[in-house]
């Protein structure tokens, strides 16, 4: 890893990219070592000299991803913001700044908790085991939930919403030229939608 950490900025984020997306479209099992060096320009022997392994990369990926997204929401997320559409559409807004420098990565992501190959399986959940308390913490700790009408499950309408990102993700990561912005704004009308139908009328 010293190596590539040695090369230009630059040059490790294309790598970066370049699996993130050939790992998040295809899977740990089906994703080529080759077609990770062809989308980020490099030989495939260079993949393995700068990471030794097409399991240490994808770890490396998970651990990357995972750091970037606690640093982004060090940096961003205001916890007194308690309203729940209005926390999720400012941890939106996170995502969305991770994918303007990192089209692939939520769609990444997404793809790791429904990985069951063998090799990585169990690394896997040990790393999603240790962020378990933080994914908590951003999407619960202080979030009011007594504006939705007494017939809704809340924990649904994050299913819900967790459907509609993910949807959004794979759409982006899919289109290099994709408008961020334009997505924001849909997702977030997609969020005024929801709270019309689901907060109790004296809070809309």
């Amino acid at each position: 890893m010293e190596k590539f950490f040695s090369l230009p900025v630059v040059k490790q984020n294309k790598i970066i990219d370049a699996a993130l997306k050939v790992f998040g479209t295809n899977g740990y099992k089906k994703a080529s070592v080759s077609d990770i060096a062809n989308a980020a320009g490099i030989s495939k022997a260079m993949v393995f000299h700068y990471f030794g392994s097409k399991k240490a990369l994808y770890l490396y990926l998970i651990e990357f991803c995972g750091n970037l997204f606690m640093k982004e929401v060090d940096e961003k997320l205001d916890n007194t913001v308690t309203d729940f559409f209005d926390r999720i559409k400012m941890i939106t807004g996170i995502e969305i700044s991770l994918m303007k420098r990192h089209p692939a990565i939520l769609s990444f992501l997404t793809s790791i908790y429904f990985e069951n190959h063998e090799e990585v399986q169990a690394d896997i959940k040990a790393i999603l085991a240790k962020g378990e308390d933080f994914r908590n913490k951003i999407a619960f700790e202080g979030m009011d939930t007594s504006k939705f009408r007494a017939n809704i499950d809340v924990k649904l309408v994050m299913k819900i919403l967790s459907w509609i990102a993910d949807g959004y993700a794979a759409q982006a990561s899919k289109n290099p030229e994709a408008d961020y912005d334009a997505l924001f704004q849909e997702l977030n009308n997609c969020l005024v939608l929801l709270k019309n139908n689901f907060y109790k009328d004296e809070y809309l």
